[in-house]
């Protein structure tokens, strides 16, 4: 019988949920740290108090990770972005299309309306729909909800180098514990969740998180990033050129004589909060924004690659009932105001990408496997291009 094992990593109350009669592929490998535990601080601005996206008030996150047999090696992420039936209250949001080639569930409703009225799903390009069908359900057992039609919003990376995607393995036990997992504190990043089989420029990715803090003469917002990352291209960290010198990079094959090919293609999802008070048009605004800390990152978005960004407020002053029969005032930040979140938005996207690769560890299957970046190999490179200790210069008081 395969049993079900619970373990909760870091200090968050985020669950990784393990169906799998087998050990991890990666369970013998020492921690890893975050980015900036490591030196490398990207930006200027100061991060929240766990640099994750969960320093937005309200926002809430969850995984379910399942290592089933030799060929399943996937999950499933829920991001809630605010409490209460989002359904009879949606937030203000937007969804962003770089490279539109993936699969991404509710995007034109999104776009249509300016809001976002379920839950957000992350998980496998094959399991959208099993996915989005287990968030509807779930999403008609909350109070208030009544026989309407709604939009779940889910959202998908390609790892089926060590998946089996085909045999749609996220259903509704898995979407509804990443839900019922879904809380404040530290968000588990690497190999988790929606992030347990995927890649970023060919070494190990994943889930990875950040956040920033305006100081107070710029409104004092916070915003908060979550990726599952998936890409290629040639990895670069504070302008040091990793992917170059550790001699991984996309066209590699093309250039100099190597052995393997390399990996181009990929996508990558992106979530983006904030508790700005912020319109539809604004969020949008935003969302593009968070494709420029991605092609900081190394990424120029190849032909198929799903590059996609959600974008969030959860402040209550631009949170509008669904219904009502008088004209509903809103507080919203104007748009000389915007420029602060246009930055934090990048530097929280860039390091959470940095913080999915550095927390990655080794995932196999008889399918493949995905190697996690060498952080030794890692450190040197950074410390040859003295791209670490920015702290000590910048994001101080």
């Amino acid at each position: 019988m395969q049993t079900c094992v619970l373990n909760f990593l870091y200090r968050s109350c985020a669950v990784l949920l393990i169906a799998s009669t087998l050990p991890l592929a990666n369970a013998k490998e020492e921690p890893r740290p975050r980015a900036r535990e490591a030196g490398l601080v990207v930006g200027v601005f100061k991060t929240g108090t766990l640099n994750s996206i969960t320093d937005v008030s309200g926002v809430r996150v969850g995984h379910y990770t399942k290592i089933e047999g030799d060929d399943i090696r996937t999950g499933v992420t829920a991001i809630i972005p605010a409490p209460g039936n989002l359904y009879t209250n949606p937030v203000p949001a937007w969804i962003h299309t770089a490279n539109g080639y993936g699969k991404m569930i509710g995007e034109t409703q999104v776009r249509e309306f300016g809001e976002i009225e379920t839950p957000i799903l992350l998980t496998c390009t094959l399991c959208v729909w099993s996915a989005a069908n287990a968030l509807k359900e779930w999403m008609y057992e909350q109070p208030g909800m009544g026989e309407h039609t709604l939009n779940p919003v889910v959202g998908e990376t390609n790892d089926s180098r060590v998946n089996n995607m085909w045999a749609d393995p996220i259903g509704k036990k898995e979407v509804y514990a990443a839900l019922a997992a879904a809380a404040t504190g530290l968000v588990a990043e690497g190999s988790v969740g929606a992030g347990t089989g995927t890649q970023a420029f060919s070494w190990k990715g994943g889930i990875g998180s950040s956040s920033r803090v305006l100081p107070a003469q710029l409104g004092g917002y916070t915003v908060g990033v979550l990726v599952q990352t998936n890409y290629g291209g040639a990895l670069n960290m504070n302008g040091a050129p990793i992917g170059r010198e550790l001699g991984d990079y996309s066209f590699r094959k093309f250039l100099e004589p190597v052995a393997d090919s390399d990996k181009e293609d990929g996508s990558i999802m992106m979530v983006v909060a904030t508790d700005a008070p912020l319109s539809a048009l604004n969020l949008e605004r935003v969302a593009k924004r968070a494709i420029m800390g991605l092609a900081r990152t190394g990424s120029f978005a190849s032909n198929g690659s799903g590059d996609y960004v959600v974008a969030f407020s959860t402040n209550p002053a631009v949170r509008k009932p669904r219904t009502s029969d008088k004209p509903v005032a809103v507080k919203v930040l104007v748009n000389e105001s915007m420029s602060p979140l246009f930055a934090a938005t990048a530097e929280a996207t860039e390091e959470a990408i940095y913080n999915a690769i550095f927390k990655a560890t080794t995932v196999s299957s008889s399918r493949g496997e995905l190697t996690a970046i060498p952080i030794d190999d890692l450190m040197t490179v950074l410390k040859k291009y003295r791209a670490l200790n920015w702290g000590e210069l910048v994001g101080k008081d």
